[in-house]
């Protein structure tokens, strides 16, 4: 009896990159032409895709003879498999693409290339047969986890929580507690200024709550850009996120360059994987993973942690669409500061960028929300504020996405949290929160250039 045959689902780990792959091609007279592939990534369970880095024999042959044949090996038992392929096309742009560029910067680094490998295109090809190489191998260890098991516990976590902020939470605990990875961030995403923007994290010394990654910026800002996983096996600077710029102007002593909050990345991660939590069209933010270990994260890891993702997008939208109710107008709480020395709070109205005293707070709608707060605060007394009165100011700059304002309300409350022990803002029932102040404020705005304070 003939064993069925195998797909390329079968042998995914062999396609890590890992371990390069021999690629023979032969040219229209029958010359052969043997040479060796850095990357052969999985596309579906009939195709495959390989790096196009040089213009030689290969890329020659390919082009006039689209017949390759390929072999790859597993990195852990040394099971060898030999794909019979059909070049198709070249991308040299989109999800594919990118996937590529990101794992190559990785190899290239780890093989000691990084100035040569530079991929050109993603060559994809159908896979036509693949059969077993005769051999021995090595058997393999169980896995770490049961991933379908940590994803149905993940998305029992997610599925009870009532608001983002709980959402939030408990995405990272499920992380940690389910998936064992010990370093991850949720970052929400600012479709106003398109970036992303840390609201929680894991694994830190510090939280680097509020810190902000560009689109298309490392692998974060990739996965974003092209909404689709990116993961790095080893480690590399391609993806790293440099600080030359900032370190630069703080020397100079610029004033943006205080506005700054630290990325509480590792600072040499040998592994990392970032995961678009998308819905639709929509990008709502991006969960990213990374440790010190090298291939720490396997393809069967992205895929349970895309399932994950949706999970969180779907919660996301849930928690976002839900109407607040609607609340009656209250006579305004007036409270009294227990310590009369006076805090300074400075507004720059170019970017919203609040300061309590001389320390750098937070900038954008989050600073544009606590300055409506302490104003209003001045003016009547008020403490309680409700986030549907925020909606409808239209100076606060608010997109028409409904789950942006909880978010910036979760970043303020907890950036207020670390660093001020004088300002406060806490939940007092569904869509109201109380501004709390410890002290006495004193407003100084500090209006655009050109304009009259």
């Amino acid at each position: 009896m003939n064993a069925a045959p195998l797909s390329v689902d079968a042998i995914r780990d062999c396609l890590e990159g890992s371990v390069p792959s021999a690629m023979a091609t032969c040219a229209p007279d029958g010359t052969p032409n043997v040479t060796y592939t850095s990357q052969v990534e999985y596309v579906d369970e009939h195709h495959v895709a390989l790096s196009f880095q040089f213009f030689n024999k290969t890329r020659e042959n390919i082009l006039l003879n689209p017949r390759a044949t390929v072999e790859v090996t597993h990195p852990r038992s040394g099971a060898c498999y030999r794909l019979s392929l059909m070049y198709l096309r070249t991308e040299c742009e989109g999800r594919i693409f990118e996937r590529m560029k990101a794992k190559l910067a990785g190899i290239a680094s780890h093989t000691g290339m990084a100035g040569v490998f530079k991929l050109r295109g993603a060559d994809i090809y159908r896979v036509l047969s693949i059969e077993a190489v005769p051999g021995a191998a090595l058997p393999l260890l169980a896995p770490r986890r049961n991933l379908l098991a940590a994803l149905r516990s993940a998305t029992t976590r997610i599925a009870a929580c009532a608001d983002l902020e709980a959402l939030f939470s408990a995405s990272l605990t499920a992380l940690v507690s389910d998936f064992d990875l010990r370093h991850a961030m949720f970052l929400a995403h600012d479709a106003a200024d398109n970036l992303l923007y840390t609201v929680a994290s894991r694994g830190y010394p510090e939280s680097g709550i509020g810190s902000e990654i560009a689109i298309g910026d490392g692998v974060i800002g990739v996965a974003a850009e092209v909404r689709t996983p990116i993961r790095i096996a080893h480690l590399t600077e391609d993806y790293s996120y440099h600080r030359a710029v900032r370190e630069t102007a703080r020397e100079a002593g610029l004033a943006f360059a205080q506005r700054e909050i630290p990325f509480p990345g590792l600072p040499h991660p040998h592994s990392q994987l970032a995961v678009p939590i998308v819905a639709g069209p929509r990008l709502l933010g991006v969960i990213y993973l990374e440790s010190p270990d090298e291939s720490r994260f396997g393809y069967d890891d992205e895929d349970a942690l895309v399932a994950f993702a949706a999970q969180i997008a779907a919660q996301m939208l849930l928690l976002g669409d839900a109407e607040e109710p609607a609340i009656e107008a209250e006579p305004p709480v007036v409270a009294q500061p227990s310590d009369t020395t006076p805090l300074t709070v400075r507004h720059y109205a170019e970017d919203h960028s609040v300061f309590l005293d001389d320390d750098y707070l937070i900038k954008g709608v989050a600073g544009a929300i606590l300055w409506k707060l302490l104003g209003d605060h001045q003016e009547t007394g008020r403490t309680q504020f409700t986030n549907r009165e925020l909606r409808l100011d239209a100076g606060l700059r608010l997109p028409d996405i409904a789950d942006n304002l909880e978010a910036r309300l979760i970043l303020l409350t907890r950036r207020l949290a670390e660093r001020s022990s004088d300002i406060a803002i806490e939940r007092c029932g569904r869509g109201r929160f109380v501004l709390t102040l410890r002290r006495s404020v004193t407003l100084i705005n500090v209006p655009r250039p050109g304009m009259a304070a």
